[in-house]
């Protein structure tokens, strides 16, 4: 039947596969009944499947949960009518790739149908990989929260900071005036908690000075960072590191990245609770978005531990100022290190499932200087 189905195609002056072979989009020829007759390299790029693996198959057969993809295929074929649907999650199963398990994608997803007398109705599936857009969109509005809690750090800060000062004033006079060294105690404790306030008050609007690029190799930075680790892990903690040496130097301010990236570090060893893996990770990646600025060359630095991850009614506002999952946490550590990753023009980007959670450092490597 696909031998039919090429013969009787406009395509058939030519090598109908080499041309549809080289789309990076997903393409897949579907008969009557949904099987598939045809599916291109982009196909299997995607999502893994190779044309033998899959031919002959009912579609609804390759994906965990394949309804609303099949739902829009039997309304095309029913009606005739071109169908389009946008960022659709689909799981391929393992046991047809015969490769593991293959993390889910998301598609747009266009379904044509093509009538011919010969070789009766078939369905043309167009995939094309939404996960760059999508990726795009949450970075972009992941760094416009991080410009808005900037704005809202500093406001609050105005508002607090001026009552503090007067509260530690008025405190101090009073102390001058105590003769009762027990209550003296008391002025002492007002004093002393002033101070803490307005500390962590500063924390909140992060540095006030532009970033003080200099020259590095990351791993130096990383370098410090995994000595300071192992220096606090406790003993059930292992701190391993996965270095890629074809990273080159880039431009960072040494100070800024140590913190965010300890700020992120010390997290994971909390999380891990005296007994896990912590691993430190670089990786470049070429031709990266972030946000919707495209970078040549970006350094991927990340810190993984095998916790119990993140919970999910934190994912979208981690990021937040005094959001947090422990008790006694500020909520500041990660609002603090994605600021200043930002001031380079990087962004914080994490994944989390129980056992691994992965936050992500991405740093353009382009003269900033």
């Amino acid at each position: 039947m696909a031998q039919d189905f090429y013969s009787a195609s406009p395509l058939s002056h030519f090598d109908s596969t080499e041309l549809l072979d080289a789309l990076s989009t997903g393409v897949v020829v579907l008969d009557s009944t949904l099987c598939v007759i045809y599916a291109n390299v982009g196909t299997q790029d995607l999502l893994g499947f190779g044309l033998n693996q899959v031919r002959g198959r009912p579609i609804g057969d390759l994906f965990a949960e394949p309804q609303l993809l099949t739902d829009m295929l039997r309304r095309a074929r029913d009606t005739g009518e071109t169908y389009s649907v946008h960022e659709i999650l689909l799981t391929p199963i393992a046991a047809i790739q015969g490769s593991g398990q293959r993390p889910p994608v998301v598609v747009d997803a266009t379904v044509t149908t093509l009538e011919d007398q010969v070789t009766g109705t078939h369905l043309l599936l167009e995939l094309s990989d939404a996960r760059l857009r999508t990726q795009m969109t949450r970075e972009s509005e992941l760094l416009s929260r991080v410009d808005s809690s900037r704005l809202m750090a500093r406001q609050l800060a105005h508002e607090i900071k001026n009552p503090l000062g007067g509260l530690r004033g008025a405190a101090q006079l009073l102390e001058r005036e105590l003769h009762n060294g027990e209550l003296r105690e008391y002025t002492t404790v007002i004093i002393s908690e002033a101070d803490r306030l307005r500390a962590l008050v500063d924390t909140m609007l992060g540095p006030t000075r532009p970033p003080q690029l200099q020259r590095f190799n990351i791993h130096e930075l990383c370098e410090h960072v995994y000595k300071l680790l192992r220096s606090e892990a406790p003993t059930g903690v292992a701190i391993e590191r996965d270095y890629d040496p074809s990273l080159p130097e880039g431009w960072f301010d040494r100070d800024e990245m140590i913190q965010a990236l300890l700020n992120i570090a010390r997290n994971a060893m909390q999380s891990v609770a005296g007994s896990g893996r912590i691993l430190l990770r670089t990786r470049p990646l070429t031709n990266t978005n972030i946000g919707a600025r495209r970078h040549r060359l970006v350094a991927c630095v990340q810190v993984e531990d095998d916790g119990p991850g993140v919970p999910a009614e934190l994912h979208k506002t981690l990021f937040m100022p005094l959001v947090t999952g422990k008790q006694d946490g500020s909520g500041l550590g990660l609002t603090v290190a994605q600021d200043m990753v930002a001031r380079h023009r990087g962004i914080i980007e994490f994944e989390s499932r129980p056992g691994r959670t992965v936050f992500s450092l991405l740093l353009p490597l382009e003269n900033t200087a």
